[in-house]
């Protein structure tokens, strides 16, 4: 007897008749989905677009991915509406990102622009320049020991990359400026053509 054979024998047949294993032991594609779905909820919120990207990456059937995830919606595990107000109180609060930008983020993760505008109304213009000059300001401080200029332009970059108009930011540029008793306004003209 080969050691193939005699294993074959000593084991049994594959799958076995009875038992665990003789189930089908591929899952079915919704249980897949289904796998999914409540593993990427479980680290953390998910957009309804976010989850769908994970289930076709996994090669689930779009009409399945679309069964579970209607399910999952009417259950209230996945609410795209309340996704959307948690990132924009998370990052304008935390990161002090800009209406705009925050909007790039909501659209990137699969958020409709409605429900997103919606969202977005938590930041009125108020909130978004307090939380701008508070960043100028801090940004100034850490900056205190170089020329006006320089600290202007590390200034205008910081906030740009959080999404903040350059008009917005000349202007508590300047005013946090003169307040310390120093000016910048020729660069700020030169770097951005606001004035």
């Amino acid at each position: 007897m080969t050691g193939s054979t005699r294993r074959r024998g000593r084991f049994g047949t594959e799958p076995p008749p009875t038992g665990a294993a003789a189930q089908d032991t591929e899952p079915d594609q919704e249980s897949v989905a289904r796998a999914i779905a409540l593993r990427l909820l479980t680290s953390s919120p998910r957009s309804r677009a976010q989850l769908a990207e994970a289930m076709a990456r996994k090669d689930v059937p779009d009409e399945v991915a679309e069964r579970v995830l209607d399910r999952f919606t009417e259950v209230g595990l996945i609410d795209d509406a309340e996704y959307a107000r948690m990132i924009v109180r998370t990052r304008h609060a935390e990161r002090g990102l800009s209406r705009r930008a925050i909007a790039v983020e909501l659209r990137r993760r699969g958020i409709d622009d409605e429900l997103a505008g919606d969202a977005l109304e938590q930041v009125d213009a108020d909130d978004e320049e307090a939380a701008a000059r508070a960043l100028v300001r801090r940004k100034l401080a850490s900056t205190s020991g170089l020329d006006a200029p320089t600290r202007s332009r590390r200034t205008f970059a910081a906030l740009g990359r959080r999404g903040y108009p350059p008009g917005l930011v000349a202007r508590l540029v300047r005013e946090e400026l003169a307040a310390q008793g120093s000016t910048a306004d020729g660069d700020l003209d030169g770097l951005h053509g606001e004035a």
